[in-house]
């Protein structure tokens, strides 16, 4: 165990304290393939929704991602568009035009590190819904194929019309959508403007192990958590981890991207879940995960992505340019080497 724990604290702090007496309520449930949780302060407030209300209703938020944005569902709003015949344009909801735009403008700043149009590539490396990685008789692509994907992809980006104010996009044709590094985030995002606009003021939102919170506990603590750290090959070594690092969830959101949590070995090479669309392969840089923290768990998701594929020293000159709350862990031996941006430096309690 380690005898230093290192503090983040937010640059901005609300001197709205919780309510004295309030109860912390807990709600829970299954959205993406994985599951969501809320922790919340909860006064009794006259003309306030009930719990069973606010159950509903925080569901209510993830389901409607699901249905505009899901890469599993043909019936989504994004299966329906990855289907769509060539030249034709798709009327979209505005949740999803929100997501696709803000994904394609960290498309463009990071020179396409991450891109939300590189399903094609996703998919036949195994990480889609269908012809799995971890599905009987899985074979990975040869780099003939790659290359064939690779272009396919670049002509239809060039290709690709948006009318994001008009609420539509127009499908170049074999263009696949995957919105899956940005969803979940932006699933956070919903929940937590959900309560703001039900009058809940504390709470703590979490998808799938990212996280938003705002205001405090009874105790006038804020919303303490841990950074997530890296797994190894031969699980999570606490020894050989930098020290642990908390950070103070206070008007502020969290999401780690890793290599370690899906990849897959074919023969004696690893290939990890997160594909370069630039060069269509997986990443293979020694980044083992970045850590970042931002106003907005979707920008948080779609930049941990991006850097995560652009690699230490370029992901940490993105970060610096973009004032990006970035931590890196790189892979050194057995061991993690840890890189903090400068304005996730300024956050350090020391």
């Amino acid at each position: 165990m380690h005898s230093t724990r290192r503090v983040l604290l937010p640059q901005h702090i609300s001197d709205q304290l919780a309510p004295e007496g309030a109860a912390i309520r807990d709600f829970r449930g299954l959205t993406m393939g994985t599951s969501w949780s809320v922790r919340l302060l909860d006064p009794v407030t006259p003309g306030r929704a009930g719990s069973v209300d606010l159950q509903l209703g925080l569901q209510q938020q993830l389901d409607l991602v699901v249905a505009q944005m899901s890469h599993w569902s043909e019936t989504s709003d994004l299966g329906r568009f990855n289907r769509a015949q060539a030249g034709s344009w798709q009327v979209l909801p505005a949740a999803f035009c929100e997501v696709l735009g803000f994904a394609l403008q960290v498309t463009e700043a990071s020179g396409g590190a991450y891109d939300p149009c590189a399903g094609a590539l996703v998919n036949r490396w195994g990480f889609g819904p269908r012809n799995r990685y971890d599905e009987e008789g899985f074979v990975p692509p040869v780099q003939a194929e790659v290359s064939d994907l690779l272009a396919q992809h670049q002509h239809q980006r060039q290709h690709l019309q948006c009318d994001l104010p008009a609420r539509r996009v127009q499908q170049p044709g074999g263009l696949q959508l995957d919105l899956s590094a940005v969803a979940k985030g932006y699933g956070v995002d919903r929940l937590a403007r959900y309560l703001d606009s039900q009058g809940v003021q504390h709470y703590l939102v979490e998808v799938g192990g990212e996280l938003r919170g705002a205001g405090s506990k009874p105790d006038g603590q804020p919303w303490w958590v841990m950074l997530e750290q890296v797994a190894g090959e031969s699980g999570l070594d606490a020894a050989l981890q930098p020290p642990e690092m908390m950070l103070a969830l206070h008007g502020l959101s969290v999401a780690t991207s890793g290599d370690y949590r899906r990849f897959f070995r074919h023969g004696e090479a690893r290939f990890a879940h997160t594909i370069d669309p630039r060069s269509g392969m997986p990443i293979n840089n020694q980044l083992a995960s970045v850590t970042v923290v931002h106003a907005h768990c979707m920008a948080a998701d779609a930049w941990s992505t991006a850097l995560t594929v652009l690699g230490a020293d370029d992901g940490l000159a993105l970060a610096e340019r973009q004032g990006l709350a970035a931590r890196f862990l790189q892979r050194d031996g057995d061991r993690f080497r840890e890189t903090l941006s400068s304005p996730m430096q300024a956050m350090l309690d020391d």
